[in-house]
């Protein structure tokens, strides 16, 4: 599905110059139509996917337990 520049921004959550500067750029890939630039929304699931793992391992990794310490010795 092709999506406008507006659109991609609200998608993405960033402003709309950012996302013309990007396809501009070519770090977003996008098609001119004569009238306006396009840009694919499947392009982007990879980058989702590729978030939401970063996410589910930061959240593991915050709720790992820390293991006690071995180099405490016994006071009694």
């Amino acid at each position: 599905m092709y999506m406008t520049i507006e659109e991609t921004a609200d998608y993405l959550g960033m402003p709309v110059r950012q996302v013309q500067n990007y396809v501009l750029e070519g770090r977003i890939k996008g098609i001119h139509d004569g009238e306006q630039y396009l840009v694919n929304q499947s392009q982007f699931e990879l980058y989702f996917k590729q978030l939401e793992t970063v996410k589910r391992q930061i959240e593991d990794y915050l709720n790992e337990q820390i293991p006690p310490d071995r180099d405490i010795k016994d006071e009694d």
